[in-house]
């Protein structure tokens, strides 16, 4: 089960990877930051969709999109002067209680048991 959460978190940082080279090639006109980012955005999905096997698709993707927003407005302000206002900083803080929640509200997954059928509940032909 682990290995899907490592799967998770690297598909999170290759979504931040690649969102933030777009931006990188957007300021800098290198086009190879375009390619890069294709790469690591399918990267991304391919990842996360791996990840889904065992994790809750809601988690997943609560975690995936939501921790992403997080450092990529993090590292947009670091990186590119970005600003940060104090609604954004709550919207933020709002987000990561947000993805706490639907962690936390998520059980695991509970494994059916199949009764066998009675002889008496065939149907006849």
């Amino acid at each position: 089960m682990m290995i899907y959460w490592i799967l998770l978190a690297l598909a999170i940082i290759s979504e931040i990877t690649g969102t933030l080279s777009m931006k990188w090639s957007s300021v800098s006109d290198d086009n190879l930051g375009y390619i890069f980012m294709l790469l690591m955005i399918t990267l991304s999905y391919i990842l996360l969709s791996f990840s889904v096997k065992k994790i809750a698709l809601g988690v997943a993707y609560a975690m995936w999109e939501g921790i992403g927003i997080l450092f990529i407005t993090l590292f947009s302000v670091l990186l590119f002067d970005e600003s940060i206002s104090l609604l954004k900083i709550i919207g933020l803080t709002t987000l990561v209680v947000g993805i706490a929640l639907i962690k936390s509200g998520t059980s695991a997954k509970k494994t059916r048991t199949v009764k066998p059928a009675k002889e008496s509940e065939h149907a006849i032909i």
